[in-house]
């Protein structure tokens, strides 16, 4: 037997709050599957499922326009081609953050050593450099 859920039923069975799944309803990626006497949204175990998909995708990069095309139009997913250009522009993207990160990771070390080989009273020149 398929479990209804309310709104903040869902909520806290997927572990978001209530305006993120209002949110994603706005935006078209989930829909309530039936209304309750008194008029409210309810939704299944299917809906929960699906907000877990959407917080997993984006965990791991993906936006909410890629979720939209992961979910696929119709229940119909996408096929593997469609999907590994999704895969491609992450990882370029991942790839484009890497090396940004690489570039503060080596500012912060040289002013970590400046810091180090410095008088611990003296004016830091990491502050300098950032004014």
């Amino acid at each position: 037997m398929t479990s209804q859920y309310t709104i903040s039923q869902l909520a806290k069975a997927a572990g978001i709050p209530t305006t993120t799944v209002r949110y994603y309803e706005r935006i078209g990626l989930l829909q309530p599957e039936d209304r309750s006497h008194g008029n409210y949204r309810l939704y299944s175990d299917e809906s929960v499922d699906t907000l877990k998909f959407i917080r997993a995708a984006q965990s791991i990069g993906f936006t909410l326009d890629d979720v939209k095309a992961l979910l696929g139009d119709d229940g119909k997913y996408p096929c593997c081609g469609d999907v590994q250009q999704l895969i491609e522009d992450r990882l370029a993207d991942v790839d484009c953050r890497l090396k940004d990160l690489r570039c503060v990771q080596r500012v912060l070390k040289k002013a970590l050593k400046k810091c180090q080989q410095s008088n611990a009273r003296a004016h830091c020149h990491l502050i300098d450099g950032l004014s």
